[in-house]
């Protein structure tokens, strides 16, 4: 069975609820679209469904010059993008950096789920923001998600992971669905885990680097359907899935584009995906 590309997801606004896509343009940074929003601190650091799981009750959704929000028990918002005069620090774990702050309202609406003083920021620039340069090259740049422009997830691993969590002591926690690892592709056809091996890969026309593993978070544990806890599936991964340190599932793609400004190229539901080392 060749490998195919099964399902694409984006995540306008980091840390809330998904938007399932049947094709989209592949940016430098990541698929357009994505994670060019986020929810920060009073200090501008991201504010996450790490800390605060109802985030990802939040579905986002791209309008035509913004971003309209919905949530349980709240009405719609609609936020329009920022002028980029209106500049705040920002950061994203290890980086500093400046995005545009949206209106009032976005801080007002998303503290009531919150409960704390948020604010709603968008990367205007989204040249702005380097890649760890341990795993990528110069001139490599990522949006507002945590490290990488894509995240590449398989359904046969997914599959493997399920049969060890049902063998497993927290088994009625399982099965899991692929939209609790957040990826960005899931590709089917290849054995379980043989993305571990793979350095690069063409999706339809478009050539990726595998920067590296992704390594897994207790935002894994959130069940994005009802912002529930629990301890799957890093319970079971740390069984299976660990090596220095950490837990694993899923690789880090970065677009193989000739400069960080080439223009966007596109992927589509059933596309082929060839490994190419």
């Amino acid at each position: 069975m060749p490998i195919q590309l099964t399902d694409i997801w984006r995540y306008p606004v980091k840390s809330c609820r998904g938007e399932r896509l049947s094709e989209v343009l592949v940016e430098p940074w990541g698929l357009a679209g994505d994670r060019r929003w986020m929810v920060v601190d009073s200090a501008g650091a991201p504010v996450t469904a790490r800390e605060y799981p109802d985030l990802v009750l939040v579905t986002p959704r791209l309008d035509s010059g913004g971003i309209r929000l919905t949530a349980p028990g709240l009405p719609e918002l609609t936020v329009p993008v920022p002028p980029a005069t209106a500049l705040v620090p920002v950061s994203v774990w290890n980086s500093d950096l400046v995005a545009a702050q949206a209106c009032d309202e976005a801080s007002e609406w998303l503290g009531k789920i919150i409960d704390e003083p948020v604010r709603l920021v968008y990367l205007d620039d989204p040249t702005r923001r380097a890649t760890n340069p341990a795993y990528s090259r110069p001139g490599d740049r990522v949006s507002l998600a945590d490290a990488y422009p894509l995240l590449l997830t398989s359904r046969e691993s997914l599959a493997a992971l399920n049969d060890w969590i049902l063998e497993g002591p927290r088994f009625a926690e399982g099965p899991l669905p692929m939209t609790r690892f957040r990826p960005s592709v899931v590709v089917a056809g290849a054995p379980a885990w043989a993305e571990d091996g793979w350095r690069r890969v063409r999706i339809g026309e478009v050539t990726f680097r595998v920067a590296k593993g992704c390594d897994r978070c207790v935002l894994t544990t959130v069940d994005p359907d009802t912002a529930v806890k629990g301890k799957e599936p890093l319970v079971t991964l740390s069984r299976h899935r660990r090596w220095d340190g950490k837990v694993w599932f899923g690789v880090q793609l970065i677009p193989d584009a000739p400069h960080p400004g080439a223009p966007g190229e596109p992927i589509a539901v059933g596309a082929p995906v060839t490994v190419l080392e």
